[in-house]
């Protein structure tokens, strides 16, 4: 089973790639990559697994897959986000999910189902997640999934996927899967990268730079340190031109049309300017014959300026002709510095294998709005304002215990133990006045074509494109989480594997006690050829974000044909005015997950089909827009300004609203190919298809059930359905020759919808196929040169799209393989 959560089409090269043995409970760290051992050919792995005997790729019960560096290196893209985009058919990331955040840090979907429900490790040890919510997203709306772009790519020894519910092995977040970042811990050596590309047709340059290198540490440690610094521009637009830029002069087109540029959407494609600074450092040091002292650590800096903000033209109430005279594009500008380090001791304690650790790690936000002003302050108006900022914190602390017991069966029965704390905390604080307030500014009847559209009217508070936090969004919450575990396995017979685990978990705020457990088994009928499967129930609680996230927010949504302007409060689920309107204290997601699949090896060939199903209750989703002249009008303003809303046109929050059900299934094979003198070929080809259905909605609390109100209206629930396409194919061809390599990769993205209100207006793009192609050469034993394109043939979505008053639109938005056509690059390696 290899593709669904993280299927990839280079299976064949992963199952080889050398991997680190599990040694202890929570393995990673500490064995050499380079030094691994394998068993039957196949790699080793310790994802899914806690201590006992070797455990590899072909004979495990769930499906995993191996990704190694020289796949992330062939993609072509830069950021592991887009690089797992890419390879895994299941994950699909919207070109732009949404306003806000979401148009800088992109969303993931996988298996159809938000980040949120994929757990990420490295080297076996939780990562924390981003600070910033995607609450104007449609696409994984709400989510706060962890950031991987802030992990260099060069410090990725490899990266192992667990495709099946972990909850009773992890903890919160892993019913989907769990992907496992193990850092590099080659003990020698250093290697030095540069890449350089741009789009065909629409710029956006990229250089990023990579530089490792390992050293010793006595006779058995090592300590590996990465370094890697991005720059990649924001695209031209792939906008319309739009017929009119100034306000009308006695009726007729003022002069300056004649020569302004029409094509004015700069957010529409790839809206980020954005510069990445990414290291790390994973060291390991003997101690004793039986004890070693491990770390790792990351630190990131990011600053990202993005024109996805809203362009306000001269005719607008919100462009002030003292200070834009030819109207404006606002950037939303991100200020971000991401750490996480971890220190851990593995020995031997009484005949157990003993891992401690202890982990801490910090995302901090400082949000900023540039070229852009508050019209209500005036033509007094600063220019660039200090929006506020999200900090998300987590410390993790572990005890794992393993050890093998000896009961007569075909293997030793492995019996692990642990315990683990957690504390979370999230903060979101206030940014300057300005950002917010209202400055009380009336527009001047002054006899100008301004004075004459808009004499004696008052702007709106805030800023026009963004608004900053103000003291009363801003909030701090934190909770404290205990978890114990037991996790069994064995081989009752040579052929017949049995594992069982289960999960206890204690949170301090209203997620309360969840329990978790999960069953696998994996059946050889013949050399070559099993049965696996296994059935888990699982957990994710909700995010502090999502908690006591607040915001008052201009965007837009889509009513029927039109994009519609709207001033919306996003209210904490325990505020006065959520409450008033039916808001619960929110919950733990439960799961129940069933996977089933046969696997094929013999010599060349390597096939494997797998299904599942994930039914989740109680999940937790964004409300419609309560307080829009169709849903709730007066009535829920009313509500909100008896408790302290106003100045609003609607109001959403979070709650556990909706269970539903995912039916997939996942087909990969692989076949080798050794010609001599012709070279290698390694063919791969996966298949993922997922199907969601909603079963259940609740009802309107009592609050709203007197009143004319849609609290999950039809384009809330479509997003959940169709906004991501349901299938996803991607064939490769790997071809190496002495000093030559060659990879080809086709990737059939299917069919997705973008919804509105109403079906009749709902945008279906069909499928496209996007072909990629890499060539290099090894000019010497330590250098090599490759070319390569992604996207060659400059595929576009279809031109369906509802196109806003500034030409964007015309492609759609959700598009996953982008909106700005072919990209071409070049890179050069150096070995030391």
């Amino acid at each position: 089973m290899r593709s669904t959560l993280l299927s990839t089409a280079l299976v064949g090269v992963l199952a080889t790639a050398p991997a680190q043995a599990a040694e202890s409970p929570a393995a990673p760290a500490a064995e050499s990559n380079a030094d691994a051992g394998e068993v039957g050919g196949n790699a080793i792995v310790v994802t899914g697994t806690r201590g006992g005997s070797p455990r590899t790729v072909a004979d495990s019960p769930v499906p995993i897959d191996v990704i190694t560096p020289a796949d992330l290196k062939q993609t072509g893209r830069t950021g592991l986000k887009e690089i797992l985009g890419n390879i895994i058919p299941s994950l699909s990331m919207p070109a732009l999910g949404g306003g806000g955040t979401s148009a800088s840090v992109r969303p993931i979907s996988i298996r159809g189902l938000s980040g949120d429900y994929l757990l990420v490790l490295v080297n076996g040890k939780r990562r924390h997640t981003t600070a910033l919510i995607n609450n104007l997203s449609r696409v994984s709306g709400g989510s706060t999934p962890v950031d991987v772009d802030l992990i260099p790519t060069n410090a990725v020894g490899r990266i192992e996927v667990l495709r099946d519910g972990a909850a009773a092995q992890y903890g919160s977040d892993a019913i989907s899967g769990v992907i496992n970042l193990i850092l590099d811990d080659a003990p020698q050596g250093g290697e030095f990268t540069t890449t350089a590309g741009q789009l065909y047709e629409k710029g956006g340059a990229l250089l990023q730079q990579t530089l490792s290198y390992g050293a010793r540490l006595g006779d058995d440690g090592f300590v590996r340190v990465a370094v890697e610094g991005k720059y990649h521009d924001r695209a031209k637009s792939s906008a319309d031109p739009i017929a009119r830029i100034y306000p009308l002069v006695n009726g007729q087109p003022d002069p300056r049309e004649a020569n302004a540029d029409h094509v004015i959407a700069g957010g529409y494609g790839r809206s980020n300017r954005d510069k990445i600074i990414n290291s790390s450092v994973n060291a390991e040091l003997p101690l004793s014959d039986t004890t070693r002292l491990y770390s790792f650590s990351t630190l990131s800096y990011r600053n990202i300026k993005d024109a996805r903000g809203a362009y306000v033209p001269a005719t607008s109430i919100g462009s002030l002709p003292q200070l834009y005279p030819s109207g404006f594009q606002a950037y939303r500008r991100l200020w971000e510095w991401d750490y996480q380090t971890t220190w851990g001791l593995r020995s031997d304690l009484g005949g157990w294998a003993a891992d401690l650790s202890s982990s801490f790690g910090r995302d901090s936000v400082k949000l900023g709005a540039e070229n852009t002003l508050n019209p209500s302050i005036g033509p007094t108006s600063k220019t660039s304002f200090y929006m506020g900022r999200q900090v998300q914190t987590l410390w993790v602390n572990n005890l794992d215990l393993s050890r093998g017991l000896d009961v007569g069966l075909a293997d030793k029965l492995n019996l692990a133990v642990g315990i683990e704390h957690r504390f979370e905390q999230f903060a979101s604080r206030a940014g300057e006045p300005d950002s917010y307030r209202d400055g009380g500014y009336v527009v001047p009847k002054d006899g100008t074509p301004f004075g004459n559209l808009y004499g004696g009217l008052s702007p709106s508070p805030g800023l026009v494109s963004f608004t900053g936090t103000s003291p009363a969004d801003a909030t701090q919450v934190s909770r404290n989480n205990v978890a114990a575990y037991v996790d069994v396995s064995t081989k009752i017979t040579p052929a017949w594997f049995v594992g069982l685990a289960g999960r206890f978990e204690h949170y301090s705020d209203s997620a309360g006690n969840t329990a978790s457990g999960k069953f696998s088994t994996r059946l050889e009928l013949a050399r070559g050829l099993a049965l696996r499967g296994g059935v888990n129930t699982g957990f994710r609680a909700p995010s502090l974000a999502q908690t006591a996230f607040s915001t008052t927010q201009n965007t837009a949504t889509v009513v029927g044909n039109e994009r519609v302007l709207t001033t919306s409060k996003f209210l904490p689920v325990d505020s006065a005015a959520a409450r008033a309107l039916g808001a619960q204290p929110l919950k733990p997601e439960k799961s129940l997950s069933f996977t089933a699949g046969i696997t094929f090896e013999r010599g060349p060939v390597r096939l494997t089909v797998d299904g599942y199903q994930i039914r989740i209750d109680d999940r937790i989703v964004k409300t419609d827009f309560l307080g829009t002249a169709a849903n709730g009008g007066s009535a829920i303003k009313a509500i909100l300004v008896a408790n302290g809303v106003t100045g609003v046109d609607s109001a959403q929050f979070f709650t556990n609203a909706i269970d539903t059900r995912t039916r997939g299934v996942d087909v990969v094979g692989e076949y080798s190919l050794h010609t001599g003198n012709l070279g290698t070929v390694r063919l791969n080809a996966a298949w993922s298809y997922f199907d969601t259905k909603i079963l259940h909605v609740i009802a309107n609390p009592s609050q709203l059930s007197s009143l004319n109100v849609v609290l999950f209206g039809r384009q809330v629930q479509q997003d959940l359905l169709v906004a991501v396409p349901k299938s996803k194919v991607v064939l490769s061809a790997n071809w190496s020759l002495d000093r030559l390599t060659a990879l080809v990769r086709t990737t059939r993205y299917g069919e997705y919808t973008e919804s509105s209100t109403t079906a009749a207006s709902d945008r279906t793009f069909s499928a496209k196929w996007v072909a990629d192609l890499e060539v290099g050469y090894k000019l010497s034993d330590k250098v090599t040169w490759s070319v390569g394109a992604n996207n060659l043939f400059d595929v576009y979505p279809d031109r369906n799209g509802i196109v806003a008053s500034d030409g964007s639109g015309a492609y759609g938005n959700f598009a996953p393989f982008g909106l700005s056509g072919g990209f071409y690059y070049t890179r050069v390696g150096v070995t030391f």
